[in-house]
């Protein structure tokens, strides 16, 4: 194996080899919640829970995660401080938001974006009828503590034997864990703080922050089509860009950039080529290419092929653009 081909391999997460943690949040007990499963494939992420496993802690200006739920389980309602974007891998997908998750509400399909607010609770389901995946991109190189949840959740995870300290850790007192001296619970958020937190309609969110799957394929057919940055259809500047490929747009063509960059593969095997190898990628794979590295892409059969592609600016992870 050349230098070049094992860099670029340690680099590469495959969706196959992702490890799980079922134990990541607050609400790992409640019933509705309880069959989550989180990843962290760059970065920390902001997972609560000693129990997860980090595939790549070098973080790039952002994190990227996944979460997979079974049909009809879902995330429970909780705010970001750093921005939170995810797109569909795999199923149907139901996001709500609002105090009580009733604000608004989107139903994604494969391949669909959605750069979330921050500010706002928000929540997601898995309406498919399989196991579903999303992948998910977080602004920041330490996205930990950015997650504030409502007071009901942290109240129903209390009444199943999970503790959340105001360290940010979790405690289980069905097995016999209680909070460490000098650490309290983690405070709810008081009314005047609950009030702070927008009640955001649908009509203002769905029209500028989601990018349907079918329209960005059909956009990209002759150059990739920028999805979310300051010249995106979504124009958030979270402290990265994303763009969407598809093989029309891309194949063969030499790729290089100053930026770091992570390629998601959405649809397709995509060959990755560079002087030293090549390596197939595949849905569901992460990897994470460093600037300046040339290299080539184009699907490695007929078919459906589509990544997402993104690369770190020198925004900060701010608030999300409004309209």
């Amino acid at each position: 194996m050349t230098a070049k081909l094992e860099e670029i391999a340690a680099r590469t997460v495959r969706y196959g080899e992702l490890q799980p943690c079922r134990t990541a949040f607050i609400d790992a007990h409640t019933p509705g919640s309880n069959q989550k499963e989180n990843f962290t494939i760059i970065g920390g992420g902001v997972s609560e829970s000693a129990d997860q496993h980090v595939h790549i802690k070098e973080t790039p200006g952002f994190n990227i995660g996944a979460a997979g739920q079974p049909p009809h389980c879902r995330n429970s309602l909780h705010v970001h401080r750093t921005a939170e974007i995810f797109f569909v891998l795999k199923g149907r997908w139901r996001f709500f938001w609002g105090r009580w998750g009733k604000a608004g509400e989107v139903v994604l399909e494969e391949g669909d974006i959605f750069d979330i607010p921050t500010g706002i609770f928000r929540g997601f389901e898995n309406v498919g009828t399989d196991y579903g995946m999303i992948m998910s991109m977080l602004g920041g190189d330490d996205a930990g503590g950015g997650v504030v949840w409502a007071p009901q959740v942290i109240e129903d995870a209390r009444d199943h034997g999970l503790v959340l300290g105001e360290n940010g850790k979790l405690y289980d007192t069905q097995k016999g864990h209680s909070l460490p001296d000098g650490v309290g619970p983690m405070p709810v958020l008081n009314e005047d703080e609950l009030k702070a937190i927008p009640e955001t309609p649908a009509e203002d969110v769905v029209p500028h922050y989601v990018a349907r799957y079918n329209d960005l394929m059909a956009m990209a057919e002759k150059k990739p089509v920028k999805v979310v940055g300051a010249e995106g259809l979504i124009r958030d500047r979270p402290g990265f860009d994303v763009e969407l490929v598809n093989g029309a747009s891309i194949a063969g063509t030499p790729q290089k950039s100053e930026r770091h960059q992570v390629l998601m593969v959405m649809r397709g095997h995509w060959k990755m080529a560079f002087d030293g190898g090549e390596m197939i990628l595949a849905p569901g794979d992460t990897c994470a290419v460093p600037p300046d590295f040339d290299h080539t892409l184009e699907p490695s059969m007929s078919g459906e092929a589509s990544l997402y592609r993104v690369s770190n600016t020198d925004d900060t992870a701010g608030a999300t653009w409004k309209p």
